[in-house]
């Protein structure tokens, strides 16, 4: 793993593909603020339970800020999961390595070619404010350890409607 993303500085600029064809960037100045969600992709049942979560509450999300999800997977692994899950958000795939390592994710080899067959980012929660600075991280080096979504947005919302300033930059 590559040190911990330093929130208050601009995140590396970064371009996922779309399963639609398009593209999603960060890193840049936006005119919204963005929550990035990384997960491990396709073969983690763990992570279909979140982005479920995810998903039935978008529009909450969406009411205050830009949401982009992505992992690792090919198009074909992320276009089925999008067809099995009908899944609303800005779907990406094709996270690289040298992606992964620039927001300090921590990176796992699979177990076994059942789990999946490359190496994969484990989750990561980046909240991006229109400037392309960093206000919030947050990285798990296993499955089982992601923000309450529920919590995590009233935390978000809270901050985006008193423009409160970035922490932990000590």
């Amino acid at each position: 793993m590559t040190d911990k993303p330093r929130v208050g500085v601009a995140i590396p600029k970064m371009t996922f593909a779309r399963v639609d064809g398009s593209s999603r960037a960060i890193g840049s100045p936006t005119e919204r603020w963005t929550m990035l969600f990384v997960y491990r992709g396709k073969h983690c049942p763990r992570c279909k339970r979140y982005l479920n979560k995810l998903d039935a509450a978008l529009a909450d999300w969406t009411a205050k800020m830009d949401v982009i999800v992505v992992s690792a997977d090919t198009l074909e692994k992320a276009q089925a999961d999008l067809a099995e899950f009908g899944w609303s958000f800005d779907l990406c795939y094709g996270l690289t390595e040298d992606q992964m390592r620039s927001l300090g994710l921590y990176v796992s080899d699979p177990l076994s070619e059942a789990e999946t067959t490359d190496r994969f980012a484990e989750p990561g929660t980046f909240a991006i404010q229109p400037d392309g600075t960093l206000m919030l991280v947050d990285i798990s080096n296993g499955p089982a350890s992601r923000p309450d979504l529920e919590e995590l947005l009233d935390g978000m919302i809270f901050n985006i409607d008193n423009n409160r300033p970035v922490r932990g930059t000590a």
